[in-house]
């Protein structure tokens, strides 16, 4: 995990930021007296050295007034670096918030301490229900892959609509939404998730196995268009994170983490953006005239193309994959990147965001990566995930193994156990409850 020097010295940061690397093997960790830890093969920068120009949140001075801003050798600005997000802010307003853009320091200083109370007691005695599916299914030690930081001064990311929520989705997409969901829930109906009445089930009743349950789904499953089904058939069955094809761009980090590397030679920018568990991605960026691909090339993360606006780099995507997804838009989304360098430690990152299939209206996202010590990091380049993807395997032998019990009367009927992760209850996200005190106190209830 990275973390800016300037919020390490919040009183509450301690007990707040509850960080632990994710459990991956190439991870070098890099500590010090004012270190936390580290994510993904990316430590926070401690001890010496931790409080250089690019460390910091001043821009470089020269005779007491800001410098130029930094240009690479060849004269274009300069974006090179590790980045990452050193605050906790929602992507869309908690809707108690109303119309208020920002916190106070006593709001956040006891957020924090609601949150790290929360994430501290993980899987305790008094949070799990033993002998239960949930048990080994939701309630497992979540340290290992949640990353918390202080809670920021902004109530959401969202800066347009003026309610910082995203906008109502098209009926079209409405549409789309239920078809899908009323597929989930034929196949969620047998499950405990039904018969008690969680979150996961909203919308659905307990009752005997569908026969859906033999069915294609209805769409592509992808992560926000509905992540996965309760059926591990196959692969397809299953979220696009736990086949190692997580991500999405735009990318705005989640308590898994995230970071990203920037690069630059002349004409191109890259990025390699690290998720997490080692679903890192590649992203290049040319700086061209050049019109995009043609109507009928589409790739998962859409097709780049960037200029330059006096310091600020310019990127217009288009051309996504039908099974590309971002909060439910696909093929059609198009984003409007603006990435401007505001001092020597700060990024700040401006994305517009659309798609008439399905939103009523563009909307837009403000977010700031803080630069981190390229000495104190070592980052893995390499996408790793495949090759230590013995979960997604081992999940589908599961399934036919509980088949086979079944059909020879030495097991329950697959079908009304509950594997659809975070959706079972228990608290595997971020080490919140779906409901309840245990519920993340800066976020909406699920439903």
């Amino acid at each position: 995990m990275l973390i800016n020097e300037k919020e390490r010295r919040r009183s509450l940061l301690a007990s707040a930021a509850i960080t632990i690397a994710l459990l991956v093997p190439a991870i070098r960790l890099v500590t010090g007296p004012a270190s936390l830890g580290s994510f993904a093969g990316a430590a926070v920068p401690s001890g010496e050295g931790a409080q250089t120009a690019a460390a910091t949140n001043k821009a470089p001075t020269v005779g007491g007034k800001t410098a130029p801003a930094m240009k690479t050798p060849w004269g274009e600005p300069d974006l090179q670096g590790i980045w990452s997000r050193d605050v906790d802010i929602p992507l869309q307003r908690p809707t108690r918030y109303g119309d208020r853009e920002f916190l106070t320091d006593e709001e956040r200083g006891e957020l924090d301490r609601r949150i790290s109370d929360i994430v501290s007691r993980d899987s305790t005695d008094d949070r799990r229900i033993r002998r239960t599916e949930r048990d080994v299914n939701a309630e497992f030690v979540q340290a290992p892959f949640t990353m918390h930081l202080p809670v920021g001064r902004r109530t959401s990311l969202i800066i347009d609509p003026p309610n910082g929520r995203i906008p109502p989705p098209t009926p079209e997409a409405q549409k789309a939404r239920a078809v899908l969901r009323q597929f989930q829930l034929a196949l969620l109906e047998p499950t405990s998730a039904c018969k008690e009445q969680l979150p996961g089930c909203a919308g659905g009743k307990y009752g005997p196995v569908s026969p859906r349950r033999n069915e294609t789904p209805p769409l592509y499953l992808s992560s926000g268009g509905g992540g996965s089904i309760n059926r591990a058939d196959g692969p397809e069955d299953r979220s696009l994170s736990e086949r190692c094809l997580g991500g999405t761009l735009p990318d705005f980090g989640s308590w898994i983490g995230g970071f990203s590397r920037i690069v630059q030679t002349p004409g191109a920018v890259s990025i390699l953006y690290d998720i997490n568990a080692g679903q890192g991605r590649y992203r290049q960026i040319p700086i061209t005239t050049a019109p995009h691909l043609r109507g009928n090339l589409r790739q998962w993360w859409g097709d780049s193309r960037g200029r330059w606006e006096g310091n600020t780099l310019v990127v217009d995507v288009t051309n996504f994959s039908p099974k590309s997804d971002f909060q439910g838009a696909h093929e059609n989304l198009h984003l409007v990147e603006r990435w401007t360098r505001l001092d020597a430690d700060t990024i700040e990152y401006v994305v517009t965001i659309d798609d008439p299939t399905t939103w009523t209206r563009p909307w837009t996202v403000k977010q700031e990566f803080k630069k981190q010590s390229d000495a104190a990091n070592r980052i893995y380049y390499e996408p790793r995930c495949h090759e230590g993807n013995f979960g997604l395997p081992a999940l589908l032998r599961g399934a036919r193994v509980a088949e086979q019990a079944f059909a020879e009367g030495r097991g329950p009927d697959p079908a009304t156990l509950c594997i659809v992760i975070a959706g079972c209850g228990g608290f595997v996200r971020g080490g919140f409850a779906d409901e309840g005190p245990d519920a993340d106190p800066f976020a909406d209830p699920v439903r």
